[in-house]
């Protein structure tokens, strides 16, 4: 394991870290346009990419211990540390460019989040309060299986018996 692996790693998760952002967003669109149909497909491609996410964050990490190590450093140093640990030439300056896009990257990721989350809390106050002018008197079925409320029609008594 090398520096240019860990390298590799990084452009990895940034390509992923921009999927994800385009993903957040296209759901964030379908939001807006009210095209609820579709959002159940996009949080599942948001939930693919997440996974995609954890995994090469894994990889990341166990290049990240081993790089630190060849640095002379702990193996549990977090990656800023790695990378303000890099030997003079062009390793340091690689490593901090990923960094500082993956920085940039997750804070729009997390805005694009907080939106998509506030759309849904409105869309489903929408549905609540759509649902409740529509629902009138919702009657309840006692034992014997009728609905206990009395019908107001007229009523037609034989009164020749």
């Amino acid at each position: 394991m090398s520096v240019n692996d860990l390298s590799a790693v990084l452009w990895r998760e940034r390509e992923l870290l921009e999927l994800l952002t385009f993903k957040l967003e296209e759901e964030q669109l379908l939001l807006a346009a009210g095209r609820s149909r579709w959002i159940s497909h996009a949080s599942r491609e948001v939930e693919q990419v997440l996974d995609r996410l954890r995994t090469t964050g894994l990889e990341r990490s166990a290049q990240s211990a081993a790089v630190a190590e060849e640095w002379g450093m702990p193996s549990d140093a977090p990656l800023r540390e790695v990378v303000a640990a890099a030997p003079s030439g062009p390793w340091g300056e690689i490593l901090a460019s990923h960094l500082a896009a993956m920085l940039e990257l997750t804070t729009r990721i997390g805005s694009l989040r907080d939106e998509n989350d506030r759309f849904l809390r409105i869309a489903a106050q929408a549905t609540q309060e759509t649902l409740a002018g529509t629902v009138t008197d919702a009657d309840t079925y006692d034992a014997s299986g009728s609905s206990g409320t009395a019908t107001d029609g007229a009523r037609l008594f034989d009164g020749s018996l």
